[in-house]
């Protein structure tokens, strides 16, 4: 089962993804729902964000790859961390999958992209083991995580370098299965990167538990 958030007409709705229709469902999928008898073909909806989280982080520094890459671009050795480095990120930066990704007029030619596996809390939890973590996971969905290096390094919150309107773009739908295979990233049909999400440097069950 597929989820979706998406606008038909001035209407806003979630729906679930069956092939190439979605079926337009009366609640949400974290409290009580039911599917409608209104079903629309997906070539004629506007898929959105599939949820707007109350608040959402990011668990940075956490593919051996990437860092591994940034660690050879910069002609260092590379250093892993014990954990990853967790921070908070913004909902103004979130954007839907087919909207633009603008770069302001006044950053750096130091942008970068980074695919990521986004992980949907379902349930309230806190201080929960590694071994039930998964129990509070929805869903899974993907995300590209735009960077403006510069400002990453001047800023001490990121509130520039990784907050900006329209960074934090994603897929228009999330998965309640366990999540398999790689994080594609492509522009404009070439591919940028490829990276297995079963390889972090902290795993979802890790990143939650605690």
């Amino acid at each position: 089962m597929k989820w979706c958030r998406f606008q038909s007409g001035r209407n806003v709705a979630y729906g679930i993804i069956d092939g190439t229709t979605v079926t337009e469902v009366t609640g949400n999928p974290f409290e009580s729902h039911s599917p409608t008898s209104t079903a629309v073909a997906l070539s004629r909806v506007k898929l959105l964000v599939p949820v707007i989280p109350p608040t959402f982080y990011a668990a940075g520094v956490n593919y051996r790859e990437h860092v591994t890459e940034m660690a050879h671009r910069r002609g260092v050795k590379p250093e892993f961390p014990p954990n990853a480095d967790v921070g908070y990120r913004a909902n103004n930066a979130l954007v839907a999958t087919d909207e633009p990704i603008v770069i302001p007029k006044d950053a750096t030619d130091q942008i970068q992209y980074e695919g990521e596996l986004v992980a949907v809390i379902g349930k309230r939890c806190k201080r929960v083991s590694e071994a039930e973590a998964l129990d509070y996971v929805f869903g899974y969905t993907i995300g590209n995580d735009v960077s403006e290096r510069t400002w990453q390094r001047g800023d001490r919150t990121l509130w520039r370098g990784k907050n900006t309107d329209t960074f934090k773009r994603r897929s228009p739908r999330h998965d309640p299965a366990q999540w398999q295979g790689d994080v594609h990233l492509r522009h404009q049909g070439r591919d940028l990167r490829r990276a297995p999400v079963h390889q972090p440097h902290e795993p979802v069950p890790d990143a939650l538990s605690g």
